[in-house]
C-alpha cells in the first residue's frame, strides 16, 4: 500500500464521519442504524449568507444495507443555520433537514468499474465517509435568497431604515435632477402666494 493511501486510510478511520460497515460483512439484505452528532470543522454552505457554522453540530440517522453493488445509505441529517436576511440585513438563525440517499460502492463491484470516481462515492476498507454526501445536500438545501420571513419588505432605498420599523407614510420627495437648479432658485412653491 502506497504512504498516500495509508494517511488516506488513517485520515478516514479518524473522522466522525467514517462509519465502518465490516459488521454487515457483504451479505445483502444485512442492515445497521447509525446515529451520530458531528461537530463541524468547517461551514457548510456561505457564511456571512447562509450557513450551518464551524462548531455546530450535525445530526445524523443513517441506515446503512447490505447491497450487491456497495452499501447504501438512507436517513436524514440536520443542522442549525446561521446567516443574514438578503433584504433587511438582520440575522436569521434556522435549521436544516435533508434527505440522505447514496450508493458507496464496493470495491471491484461492476459500479467501481462502471463508473468514474466522481459518480459514485466507494467505500475505501470497508469504512464510508458521509461527510461529502451529507456537505452536498445541505448545501443544495440553503436558500439562494435567505430571508428572516417571506414577507420581509427590506429597507428603505433612501434612507436604509428597515422598511418595518417605518411608518406608512414615510416617503422621500424626489427632484427631477434637470429641474433642481430652478427648484432652488424659486424655493418652494408652497412659500408663494397662489395668483388669481
Amino acid at each position: 500500500m502506497s504512504e498516500n493511501r495509508q494517511a488516506t486510510t488513517r485520515n478516514a478511520a479518524a473522522s466522525p464521519w467514517a462509519i465502518d460497515t465490516r459488521e454487515l460483512g457483504r451479505r445483502p439484505g444485512s442492515s445497521r442504524a447509525v446515529h451520530r452528532v458531528v461537530a463541524l470543522e468547517s461551514p457548510l454552505g456561505v457564511e456571512d449568507v447562509i450557513a450551518a457554522p464551524v462548531g455546530a453540530d450535525v445530526d445524523v440517522d443513517v441506515l446503512l444495507e447490505s447491497v450487491v453493488e456497495g452499501v447504501l445509505v438512507s436517513g436524514t441529517a440536520s443542522a442549525p443555520l446561521e446567516g443574514t436576511c438578503s433584504r433587511c440585513l438582520d440575522p436569521i438563525s434556522d435549521r436544516v433537514e435533508v434527505e440522505l440517499t447514496e450508493l458507496f460502492a464496493y470495491p471491484f463491484s461492476a459500479t467501481d468499474e462502471t463508473t468514474d470516481e466522481d459518480e459514485v462515492p466507494r467505500l475505501v476498507d470497508d469504512r464510508i465517509d458521509l461527510e461529502p454526501v451529507v456537505r452536498d445536500a445541505v448545501v443544495l438545501a440553503l436558500p439562494q435568497v435567505p430571508l428572516c420571513s417571506p414577507d420581509c419588505a427590506g429597507l428603505c432605498s433612501g434612507c436604509g431604515v428597515k422598511w418595518a420599523d417605518l411608518g406608512p407614510d414615510h416617503g422621500h420627495e424626489k427632484i427631477d435632477p434637470r429641474w433642481a437648479a430652478l427648484q432652488e432658485r424659486l424655493g418652494d412653491s408652497s412659500d408663494r402666494p397662489e395668483e388669481k
